[in-house]
């Protein structure tokens, strides 16, 4: 979409008294409606901005497919699209901007964010993007309306030569950065990523360019496949043992197979499995062992 939507001008753009939009609103456990809804009005320092790509994360699968939250909402947090409208007192963006925006963010200045636990902030915990109802991000929808904190901090223009799908991976891939950092990712060093979905592949192309060698593991061809084309040293198959990935890499390995060498060269092993899973994550290096159990880390963010 966004190599024909570059441009959304006032001419384009129709509002005013009963302007609706479309918008996949979830309206209970597995139940996603295309619905006609308003487009949300904005106030001060506010921005409205068009939707021209939003990507699907798998916080929002499992949310749907388990009914974790009330209906309705309009879900989507992984967006980049056109400005359409801008608040009084917004200096920042104009009109026509091409943005990729945050749903939320840190303060920046609170005891949290100092010691760099971002999600515990209490700003972070304010969905600041929304297409109707309860705030939930909103990208499934055709308009979202951005608030100032996001307006001001968690909202950037677009370089002419990224496009709005690449824009989208901006928030996934800062999640997995925080977590390849965390875990003190060096060069020349040696990491096993555990799981190559979307997001152990992304983790796996981030250890490379912190100039990691990697090594990954995941039951499925096609992905051991891609993970290689992508920048993984090899890739595993742990299903080979008939154990879970996790297994695989932390115990139970036959002495001298090509996974144990892999594991025991592996500083870091990183797990990357569905959403809510119990993994562990080991971290091996200067005499020490530093173990933890996916559970025990989630206070400290995605």
């Amino acid at each position: 979409m966004s190599h024909t939507i570059t441009q959304v001008g006032s001419s384009e753009f129709r509002h005013g008294d009963g302007g609706q939009m479309r918008a996949g609103v979830y309206r209970g456990k597995g139940r996603v409606v295309v619905e006609q809804v308003p487009i949300p009005e904005i106030d001060a320092a506010e921005v409205l901005f068009r939707v021209a790509a939003c990507g699907i994360c798998g916080t929002d699968i499992k949310k749907i497919h388990h009914g974790f939250i009330a209906p309705p909402q309009i879900l989507g947090h992984e967006l980049a699209g056109t400005v359409v409208k801008t608040g009084p007192g917004v200096t920042k963006f104009k009109t026509g901007d091409r943005v990729v925006s945050f749903h939320h963010i840190p303060c920046g200045a609170c005891f949290y964010c100092e010691k760099k636990l971002f999600s515990q902030c209490a700003g972070y915990k304010k969905v600041g993007l929304t297409a109707g109802f309860d705030p939930n991000g909103g990208g499934f929808a055709e308009y979202v309306r951005a608030m100032p904190w996001i307006v001001e901090r968690g909202m950037i223009a677009l370089p002419a030569d990224v496009s709005f799908e690449e824009a989208t991976f901006v928030e996934p891939v800062n999640t997995c950065l925080k977590a390849v950092r965390k875990a003190r990712v060096a060069r020349d060093e040696a990491v096993l990523v555990i799981g190559q979905g979307p997001i152990g592949m992304l983790l796996m192309m981030l250890a490379k360019h912190e100039g990691a060698t990697v090594y990954t593991s995941d039951p499925m061809a096609g992905r051991r496949a891609a993970s290689v084309r992508f920048g993984a040293a090899e890739s595993f198959d742990p299903a080979r043992r008939g154990r879970g990935a996790a297994g695989c890499a932390q115990r139970d390995i036959s002495p001298g197979s090509a996974v144990s060498r892999a594991a025991g060269r592996a500083r870091a092993t990183v797990c990357s499995q569905r959403p809510g899973a119990a993994a562990r994550i080991s971290c091996r290096g200067r005499g020490r062992r530093r173990e933890g159990d996916s559970r025990q880390l989630q206070r400290f963010g995605r």
